[in-house]
């Protein structure tokens, strides 16, 4: 079942009630006259979210993922350098022959740059996250 498609129970409380609490500040910073709103996921599928989180701290997820993040970063380099998702021919032959030239571009591109010394991209950061000196 997808995730979003689980009944959740939303929990609502009065601006009077949040603004005399004494823990307001590590439930909410919101300086607006609302109170807090909460959507609660049944217990089961809560549990199973914390031990996918719980999960996602191990080594081994971390080695999947890495490969998964390179994986990524090679289809956006396809997309953004050399317009991989469309193709300028028909037929599945000449298609793929224009993959199969992508794809050589795309490693020669990559030789020049380590011949060249030239560093691989960073992630980009958001202009909103690089508002805050902490990230950037």
């Amino acid at each position: 079942m997808h995730p979003y498609l689980f009944r959740t129970t939303s929990v609502r409380f009065s601006y009077q009630h949040c603004q005399d609490c004494p823990t307001r500040a590590e439930c909410t910073t919101t300086k607006s006259r609302q109170g807090r709103a909460l959507n609660l996921l049944p217990q089961a599928q809560h549990e199973a979210l914390q031990a996918a989180r719980q999960a996602q701290t191990m080594l081994e997820f971390q080695k999947q993922y890495a490969r998964r993040a390179g994986l990524e970063g090679t289809i956006s380099q396809g997309t953004r350098a050399f317009d991989l998702r469309r193709s300028r021919y028909i037929g599945l032959a000449k298609t793929h022959l224009q993959e199969v030239a992508t794809a050589t571009a795309m490693n020669v591109v990559r030789l020049w740059y380590w011949w060249t010394g030239i560093p691989k991209a960073q992630t980009r950061t958001s202009r909103f996250a690089a508002l805050n000196p902490a990230i950037s």
